[in-house]
């Protein structure tokens, strides 16, 4: 066996240990590690909706300044190596595999085991001090305060991107607990950038940083103007930069890039060289997966990972906007989101709905996915398996001359590839 696949082997015996938040097992990790976390300056990112994409376009930009960066976001889209990036680049089955094979017996001394995120946290800030990052990139994979990222001690910019209701089984039911939760990445004296616009969790946050001695950005979308949304990307104009390009489409992007461009202000102030030059190049640079992203044409076949009801609303406003007409939907979410909202927020959209069960312990029921579409009048079919479900979606959006809009959990993101991939 290689070192990836014995890694791989291992990462399923943690993995089967569940979700556990708290920080205690990580710290005796990067204990033994000799604290990687700490060797690195670290751009610490929380948020409900867009921490990839807001990671994406910051990396590109901080790739064409010079600075080499290093890069952690979850959960995997493709495969594991997806999740760890040097250069901006997808790291190597090869460097990961060597990687976790090193450090798994490190974090197996510890009496009460760590879970499979927390040695994938470990690896990632391991990986950042050996190849000498300037600067790393790392989301949170839930919350803030008990995410196992959080063992950053000084991180050079904490950032909630915004906050929705989310994870609530976890994080609590209102935005201000969750925002509660989120705002434990602010650390002492250490920059914060929100970019939400929810009052309720503005005030927790603004609580959290004064407490903690840190100055204080928020993103200001006014200076966002001249704003033209297709299927090539977004182009728009923010005040102090002129006009812009991102290859990202789906109409939330632009509300990233202005979260980006103030975090950019924000380094800036804080020492970090960054020309207008690099922010125009990384911006039309960045590429992220599987938010609207467009895989195929003729037929349009687009893919989004919309996983709560502010994300699904805005993928409607992005087909609304993108597209002319209905779409076939394929659809597949977990049990534990407002589910029983996508049929009145898509119904407009949707020529018929294809609903499937992604592969996941907390999806839900493909025939309880598609009774709620048929309850509003929306033609809708179950499949038992996701790849019988893109067939028919597929069959039905060549037939009818129309898109088909997949939208729903990431974790469906490389089954639909290869499901598309095999209609050939």
């Amino acid at each position: 066996m290689t070192n990836y696949e014995i890694a791989l082997e291992y990462l399923k015996i943690t993995a089967q240990r569940g979700s556990k938040l708290g920080l205690e097992r990580i710290r005796q990790i990067t204990e033994l590690l000799d604290n990687p976390q700490d060797k690195t300056k670290i751009i610490h990112i929380s948020g409900t909706n867009g921490k990839g994409s807001f990671g994406a376009m910051l990396t590109q930009i901080l790739e064409a300044a010079g600075y080499r960066t290093g890069g952690f976001s979850s959960p995997a889209i493709t495969e594991v190596t997806d999740s760890f990036r040097i250069g901006g680049n997808e790291v190597s089955q090869e460097k990961l595999g060597e990687l976790i094979c090193r450090i798994g017996p490190v974090c197996e001394r510890l009496i009460n085991k760590p879970t499979e995120f927390e040695v994938l946290t470990a690896a990632a800030f391991q990986l950042f001090a050996e190849n000498k990052c300037d600067v790393a990139l790392v989301e949170c994979g839930m919350g803030g305060d008990l995410d196992s990222t959080n063992v950053i001690s000084s991180p050079l910019l904490s950032v909630i991107t915004n906050v929705r209701k989310d994870h609530c089984a976890f994080l609590g039911n209102t935005t201000e607990e969750i925002a509660l939760h989120k705002s434990g990445i602010i650390k002492a004296g250490c920059p914060v950038l929100f970019g939400g616009s929810d009052s309720a969790a503005e005030n927790v946050i603004i609580c959290a940083a004064e407490n903690s001695g840190s100055e204080l950005f928020r993103t200001d979308y006014s200076r966002i103007s001249d704003v033209s949304h297709s299927l090539e990307g977004t182009d728009f104009t923010f005040g102090g930069f002129g006009r812009l390009h991102i290859n990202l489409a789906g109409t939330y992007q632009v509300y990233n890039a202005a979260n980006v461009l103030t975090a950019v202000e924000i380094l800036r102030r804080y020492g970090f060289t960054i020309t207008d030059e690099n922010v125009r190049t990384g911006l039309e640079k960045a590429r992220w997966h599987g938010r609207f992203e467009i895989l195929r044409k003729n037929p349009t076949v687009i893919f989004d990972g919309s996983h709560n009801p502010d994300g699904i609303s805005s993928a409607a406003e992005s087909i609304r906007l993108c597209l002319n007409g209905k779409a076939a939907l394929l659809i597949g979410v977990m049990a534990d989101k407002e589910y029983s909202l996508y049929a009145d927020m898509l119904g407009d959209f949707t020529a018929h709905a294809f609903a499937v069960t992604p592969d996941n312990p907390r999806a839900l029921d493909s025939k309880t996915l598609a009774e709620t579409f048929a309850e509003k009048n929306i033609p809708a079919t179950a499949f038992d398996s996701l790849e019988d479900g893109v067939k028919s979606a597929y069959e039905f959006a060549k037939k009818h001359n129309v898109p088909l809009i997949a939208l729903g959990s990431l974790y469906m993101y490389r089954e639909f590839i290869n499901a598309l991939d095999n209609l050939n």
